[in-house]
């Protein structure tokens, strides 16, 4: 019964070069009994290889990062896995970024200003599509 509630857990790859943001966020989510933090990517080039890697079902993805930014890391992650679900984080309410990440290839966009009160249904909400 453990393994079956183990094996459950949507597993999520973190990517943000903020690394106080990256273990706020691992911590928020350590909360959450649906939830398992796989790994975690300080840049857009790292979380490339950690997605083909880990292979996780959720990438929660900072826009703004050094060496690959969000977009790209999200575009080549979504031509290797189709079914790979990115969500975009960021501190930014631009259209044009929303824009973006779409046209990325990301599932959904979270502003850093609202993840404690949305980020968990967000995840949940991508993986259920």
């Amino acid at each position: 019964m453990e393994a079956a509630a183990v094996s459950s857990k949507i597993r999520v790859l973190i990517a943000d070069d903020h690394r106080l943001f990256a273990e706020t966020l691992e911590a928020l989510l350590a909360t959450e009994d649906r939830v398992e933090v796989v790994g975690s990517a300080r840049d857009g080039k790292e979380a490339v290889r950690l997605a083909r890697t880990l292979r996780p079902d959720v990438i929660l993805m900072d826009i703004s990062m050094p060496i690959m930014d969000g977009f790209e890391a999200t575009r080549r992650i979504r031509q290797q896995h189709e079914d790979a679900c990115v969500l975009m984080l960021t501190g930014s309410n631009s259209r044009s970024d929303v824009d973006l990440a779409r046209k990325a290839g990301a599932a959904g966009y979270v502003t850093k200003d609202r993840i404690a009160a949305e980020l968990i249904e967000a995840i949940v909400e991508v993986v259920n599509r």
